[in-house]
Parts: structure tokens; C-alpha cells; sequence
């Protein structure tokens, strides 16, 4: 186009156009280039082309339907995407609960398949959701799991998910560091979460990060980025806590909670109040807070009782720290709560139980 406009005005109409064309015989002869062979992948990169071989398959694209019943022109279906992964043979898909929270209707797509699924349990505390395939595919391969407590800042890791609805996305990275702790609801913080550099972007979420060994060692879960997008600062559940999860969730649709035993006062008001710690509102008869003789706060003397501001060792300056450090401690074992009570610092034990929410 830019030959033939260069023809067009006047001073160059006796010019000819064809005139700024080399004549076919003059042009030199061309060929594709001979290709430069090369010598057989490195041993890391035949490596992790044999990871993503084993761990893509278990890998699955989610797709959700939900319905916004409060648009003005009426209810509005939007649509959602994210990632998932195969946990046994009977057809239980492994997610983030915010993937399919509220989601009407949701589609698995594994090996280019695309089937409906059902959601059969959701833990909005810890993020983590299990949807079911009613009639399993033969051949489901469920994704080796293996352990995030001997994690070390600096090893490899891999994430593979569905970025901008970019199926068996490969990204890889290090561990970029551990214990970081995520805020999931106003009761609870996912402790010991795995931060990573290894590419995370929307899509991703309710996939898997793998170790070298192609072995799950978390789930990715968020990002901490200014534009939406992967800044290097990804964010994963760790196996070992969904390990401990999802079996709850097939079993019984919900997770445990743990407890001991107490109705909290509203952490804005305490918050508000300017008290770091957790103000006990009612001791529950018969509870592991009440054999412990913990107080709670008497509205009428205005006396706060016990403030509970440490769990076995570690402060609590808010309700979900302290949550987040049951949680640690674990259910059916014993914390040691440091309480404050009249000024005085004291310490109990104090068994952790575990509550339906």
C-alpha cells in the first residue's frame, strides 16, 4: 500500500509504479533456513517436562455460574473461572471456596471434558472447597500430595492453573517465604501460608503449587499485587492444613473449628476500645474455658474478666490471631493461653476442641 500510495500524486504521474518494484529476475533466490540441531534437553528442563506430564492431567479448569438478583434491569448471570485439582478417584475436586461461593451451577473441565459438578463441602475459614463429579470419568488421576512442614525459603516450586482462562498454565519460582499469615474471615487467618514467586495471576486460584517432586505442597490461593496481576507475590494454602481439611469437607460438607469454649465479645468494639486481645463475652457450661476457670466480662460491674492475649506463647491481638493459633495448636490437644485478668498476667491450659460454624 505504501508503493502504490507513493504513486498517486501528480509529480510522479509519469512515473510508473511497477517502476519502484524490482523485476522478478533481479531478486535474489530464498529459501527457509537450514535448522541448527541441538543436543538433548538439560537434565532440569527434562526434569520439569516430566513434572508437568505427571501433575498437568490431575489439574482441572472450573467454571461457575452465579446470578446477581439485585441488578436494575433485573437478575444478571456472571460468569467465573478458576482452577482445581483431583484429590482421589471417586471424583472429588479440590478448590478455593471463593471460586465457587454462590455459584448456581459448575462445570469441571479435565482432559479437554468438560461435566457438571456438584459443590458437597465449603470451608470459607480456610478458603478451601470440594466439588464432586456425580458420574467419575475412568482414569482420574488424583495429584501425589506431600508436605509443606519441611519447606525451606529458596527451593522450586511450580503452579500449574487456568491464568485469564489459559488452561495447564506452567509457572514456576521459589519459595519466597513461610508462615505468612492470610485473613480469610472476621473469626479466623490462615496461618503458615507459603509465599511464592512463581507466577500467580487470576485464573490460578484453587490450583496447585508442586515441589520439584511434582508432590502438592499448597494451594494457590491469592496475590498481593497493585494492578491485579502477578507482581511476584503469590500466596498458598500449605498441604499439610488440606490435608486435614478436605477429608472433613467429603465427610461431613464442613470443617471443624477449633475452640474452647467462649462467645467473644465483637472485635470491633474491643478494637475500638483500644484492647489488644480477645474479651471473653460468655463461657459456654461445661467447656474446656470454664474447667480452665476462665472469666468472662461482667456488663454490669463493667469488670472485662479474663483478656486472653497469647496462645502458647505467640500474642493475640485480635480475634481471628487467636483463631488462627487454636488452629496451630491443633484440636484435641492442649494450648497454654496467657490471660490478663484485673492487671495481673496469669497463664492456664486449656483443651482445644472442635465446633461445627
Amino acid at each position: 500500500m505504501k508503493t502504490i500510495r507513493a504513486c498517486l500524486p501528480a509529480v510522479f504521474a509519469a512515473v510508473s509504479c511497477l517502476s519502484l518494484v524490482p523485476p522478478a529476475h533481479a531478486r535474489e533466490s530464498a529459501a527457509p533456513r537450514a535448522v541448527t540441531p541441538r543436543g538433548p534437553l538439560g537434565a532440569h528442563e527434562q526434569a520439569v517436562v516430566r513434572l508437568f506430564e505427571r501433575a498437568a492431567p490431575s489439574v482441572a479448569y472450573i467454571n461457575t455460574e452465579r446470578v446477581d438478583l439485585g441488578g436494575f434491569f433485573g437478575p444478571r448471570v456472571y460468569e467465573g473461572a478458576g482452577s482445581g485439582f483431583v484429590w482421589d478417584e471417586r471424583g472429588h475436586i479440590v478448590t478455593n471456596y471463593h471460586v465457587v461461593e454462590d455459584a448456581r451451577a459448575v462445570r469441571v473441565q479435565l482432559g479437554g471434558k468438560t461435566y457438571a459438578a456438584k459443590v458437597i463441602g465449603v470451608a470459607p475459614d480456610y478458603d478451601l472447597a470440594v466439588v464432586k463429579l456425580p458420574k467419575p470419568p475412568p482414569g482420574l488421576r488424583p495429584i501425589a500430595i506431600g508436605t509443606s512442614a519441611d519447606l525451606r525459603i529458596g527451593q522450586s516450586v511450580y503452579a500449574i492453573g487456568n491464568p485469564f482462562g489459559l488452561t495447564r498454565t506452567l509457572t514456576s519460582g521459589i519459595v519466597s517465604a513461610l508462615d505468612r499469615h492470610l485473613p480469610t474471615t472476621d473469626v479466623l487467618e490462615v496461618m503458615g501460608v507459603i509465599q511464592t514467586d512463581a507466577a500467580i495471576n487470576p485464573g490460578n486460584s484453587g490450583g496447585p503449587l508442586l515441589d520439584s517432586a511434582g508432590r502438592l505442597v499448597g494451594v494457590t490461593t491469592a496475590i498481593k499485587s497493585p494492578v491485579g496481576a502477578s507482581a511476584g507475590v503469590g500466596l498458598a494454602i500449605p498441604v499439610d492444613l488440606v490435608n486435614r481439611i478436605v477429608p472433613q469437607l467429603i465427610a461431613h460438607g464442613r470443617a471443624a473449628l477449633p475452640s474452647i469454649g467462649i462467645v467473644p465479645v465483637d472485635p470491633d468494639l474491643v478494637a475500638s476500645a483500644g484492647i489488644k486481645g480477645v474479651v471473653i463475652a460468655r463461657v459456654q457450661p461445661g467447656s474446656p474455658a470454664q474447667r480452665a476457670g476462665l472469666r468472662a466480662l461482667d456488663a454490669k460491674t463493667r469488670d472485662l474478666g479474663d483478656v486472653i492475649v497469647a496462645v502458647d506463647g505467640h500474642r493475640v491481638a485480635s480475634l481471628p490471631e487467636f483463631g488462627a493459633e487454636l488452629d496451630r495448636a491443633g484440636i484435641d490437644h492442649e494450648a497454654e493461653l496467657t490471660v490478663v485478668r484485673d492487671g495481673a498476667e496469669r497463664r492456664v491450659r486449656v483443651k482445644v476442641i472442635g465446633v461445627a460454624r
